[in-house]
């Protein structure tokens, strides 16, 4: 494989690539590294990547490893899924500051949550990958996955509810 044709191929995954390491490691310096890691990975073993079925896949799978493996080697302290940049400036002042205080409530609710609720919470509803994507990234049973993010929205709506209801009798 050429560098041209690995360009086409890996072109489309890369975003995707940052923005999950980005989830994982919180730092943009430290998503943008581990996104050049991995590509330097992949350019590796050019050779190899036509072999694969899905190489957005096998790429999304190399990077979270990549990044739980960057997290477990403390270099980053903090697990981090849900961001406050989702900010429209259409909005009024109040609304921004809603909208920042739930992303903060939600982002604390997800830091109790287990290490794979968290990663499968993130691809299905923050990446919007489907059940088959995320079984051949996490290397689990869609029913697995089904279950264990049904669990990880319950404990975030249950979470919130107490919050909300915090003072009403």
């Amino acid at each position: 494989m050429n560098q041209k044709t690995f360009i086409g191929v890996v072109n489309p995954v890369k975003d995707k690539m940052y923005r999950l390491a980005l989830r994982l490691l919180i730092s943009k310096d430290s998503a943008e590294d581990a996104t050049q890691e991995v590509l330097l990975k992949l350019w590796s073993r050019k050779d190899k990547i036509k072999d694969y079925a899905n190489i957005e896949a096998f790429a999304m799978t190399v990077t979270k490893n990549y990044c739980l493996d960057q997290l477990k080697s403390k270099q980053n302290n903090n697990l981090k899924i849900v961001h406050t940049n989702y900010e429209s400036q259409d909005r009024s002042a109040f609304d921004q500051l809603e909208t920042n205080d739930r992303l903060k409530q939600i982002s604390l609710i997800l830091e109790t949550l287990p290490e794979q609720q968290k990663l499968i919470f993130q691809l299905r509803d923050i990446e919007e990958y489907e059940y088959e994507e995320i079984s051949k990234v996490m290397d689990m049973n869609e029913t697995a996955i089904r279950v264990s993010l049904s669990r990880a929205r319950k404990k975030i709506r249950i979470e919130l509810l107490k919050k909300d209801s915090y003072g009403i009798t």
